[in-house]
Parts: structure tokens; C-alpha cells; sequence
């Protein structure tokens, strides 16, 4: 594995399993940075060009930062996608950069035999107000933000097996910032922080975990598309959604009651999301004040969906 030479300025390297690197610039500030760019989600071009940079633009968001500027990262399928389309694509993703408060400096595009669209991102934070992915405190509560399914119901769409309405709800939820939860977070004492991505519900709770904790996790309090479910007993399922199954059973302890809505479907916990959610670590005591702000100010589908305790055997149970 790769490893940086020592460097007191960074503050958040690659060695970890962090959203973003954080380098000090002075004695209050930090810089944030991140990239990630992604395969077209949905149909419209304009739409995926949100998609994709909200998804990029999450990572900031989940150190706690406020995003400043941004680079386009074009792989350009010239035989499939038209100029005009790409135009659409980069008018997408421009107008979310906007929307959380940055400025596009430029980007680089290359041809590719697959469209992909993202973003290099640069944020800023106040350098001891970083949000780490596995600092929670034994006893705090995870809230997470937005709804699972969302990989699942990706792969439906890209099978001709949803409709136009359901289409609209999904491109919503992932175009959709991650901004105003966090603002709203920064109100709070968030113990630790990530976006649910990739990796999956689960694989992203695992990271949030340390040598010393565990999650208890409540899947009856998880916030899903309730679409998914009838596509996952289909079988309609991504090829990542599987390959996180695979790769996390083995910290995972499945104690579903019989009536359980994700008995036998298991997989959704496991889905690997486009533009998730964030996952807020708190003090149980503060939890309730949080959840109803979030609520109050339209983050709908914000819930507790797990408690942090001493690390004794799974590093995640669920109930």
C-alpha cells in the first residue's frame, strides 16, 4: 500500500478509509479535497450531470466542509453522446457546484468508450473542526439522511423496468445536496460523519466503526424506497450491491425477526448507492433535538438507525 511521507500539514491522508484528504493551510484552516466521477444513472443528461456532482461534491460535505471550487472530469463517449448531450452534462453538474456555493475553475476531458462525468472538488474547514468517519463516541446514535435503494432501482432503470414517475423520484433524491443536512449538523456536536455511497448501507457503517466499537443497528428505523423491494426480490440487483455482500458477511450478524422487511432481502442493506446520504454520529442526547431540525427543515427521510457500543464480537449487529 501506497503511504505519504511525513508531512505535519496533512491532516486527513489516503491511509484510511476517509471521504476526502485534508491538508492545513495556516493555523485555523484546512483544505479539503476529493474526486470521483461516475457512469451515467438516469436518462437525462442534464439530471446525471447533477447527479454526478452532488456524489462528488458529498465528500466535502461529510469532513464537515464548505466546498470553494471544482474541476469537470469528462471521459467523453463522442459515438454514443452528442455534444449538445455533454453540453447538458457539464450545465448539470455547473449549476449544483453553484448551488453549494462554489465556482467551476475549468477540467479536463478525454475520449473514452464509456461516458463518465464527476468532479474535483476543493473545500475549506475550520482544521480542528474536521468530521472523521470513525470518531463516534461509545453510547452516540447514527442518523442517516437519505433512503436506501437507490443502486437497485438504478439498475432497474437501466433495464427499461421503471416508469417515468418513479424515474423523477429517484433522480431527485440523488441530485439532491447533501448541504443542508450538514448545515443544519453544524449546529450540533457531530462525534463523526460519512456519506453512504459505493460501499454500501453497510460497508460505510463498518468504516464508521473503530478497534474499540461496534454498531447496533435498528433496520426497521432504516429509511428505504419502498419501490426496491419488489426489484431485490427480482433479482434486479448491481454487481457492487453484490460484491459488498460478499466482502462484509463476515463483520455482520443478522438477528432479523421472521417479519422483518429485509429478511431474505438483505441485499438492500448492502445496495451500493449512488449520492447517498450522510450518516451523523451523535450523543443519544442530542439526537432527538437533531432529528427534529432535520425533519422541521425538510430533510424528510432523516432517522436514528443505530447506537455505537463497545466493540465485543460482529462489528455490526442487526436487529
Amino acid at each position: 500500500m501506497l503511504k505519504n511521507d511525513k508531512n505535519d500539514n496533512i491532516l486527513v491522508g489516503f491511509d484510511g478509509n476517509e471521504d476526502a484528504g485534508v491538508y492545513a493551510i495556516n493555523e485555523k484552516l484546512a483544505l479539503i479535497q476529493t474526486a470521483d466521477f461516475i457512469t451515467p444513472v438516469v436518462n437525462n443528461p442534464y439530471i446525471y450531470g447533477q447527479i454526478a456532482a452532488a456524489n462528488a461534491l458529498s465528500d466535502v460535505f461529510a469532513m464537515g466542509g464548505d466546498v470553494i471550487s471544482a474541476l469537470n472530469l469528462v471521459m467523453w463517449d463522442s459515438c454514443n453522446i452528442s455534444q449538445e448531450m455533454l453540453r447538458e452534462i457539464l450545465e448539470g453538474g455547473l449549476s449544483k457546484i453553484k448551488e453549494a456555493g462554489g465556482v467551476l475553475l475549468g477540467g479536463h476531458t478525454i475520449k473514452d468508450n464509456e461516458q463518465k462525468y464527476g468532479l474535483s472538488v476543493n473545500g475549506i474547514t475550520n482544521k480542528n473542526q474536521i468530521w472523521r468517519n470513525n470518531t463516534a463516541n461509545e453510547g452516540d446514535v447514527i442518523i442517516l439522511t437519505k433512503p436506501l435503494g437507490l443502486g437497485i432501482l438504478t439498475t432497474a432503470l437501466k433495464r427499461d423496468l421503471i416508469d417515468d414517475k418513479l424515474e423523477t423520484k429517484i433522480s431527485t433524491i440523488m441530485s439532491e445536496l447533501n448541504l443542508k443536512a450538514k448545515k443544519i449538523a453544524q449546529n450540533y456536536n457531530i462525534t463523526a460523519c460519512t456519506d453512504i455511497t459505493g460501499f454500501g448501507l453497510l460497508g460505510h457503517l463498518y468504516e464508521m466503526t473503530n478497534k474499540n466499537t461496534q454498531l447496533e443497528i435498528y433496520t426497521q428505523n432504516i429509511p428505504i424506497i419502498q419501490e426496491s423491494f419488489n426489484y431485490a426480490k427480482n433479482e434486479v440487483v448491481p454487481s457492487g450491491s453484490k460484491a459488498n455482500q460478499k466482502a462484509l458477511m463476515q463483520y455482520c450478524d443478522f438477528k432479523l425477526q421472521k417479519d422483518s422487511k429485509y429478511k431474505d432481502l438483505e441485499i438492500l442493506l448492502f445496495d451500493a448507492q449512488t449520492s447517498g446520504g450522510l450518516a451523523l454520529a451523535i450523543s443519544e442526547k442530542e439526537s432527538k433535538q437533531l432529528l427534529t431540525h432535520l425533519n422541521s427543515e425538510g430533510v424528510e427521510y432523516a432517522n436514528i438507525i443505530a447506537k455505537v457500543l463497545p466493540h465485543t464480537d460482529a462489528k455490526l449487529r442487526l436487529f
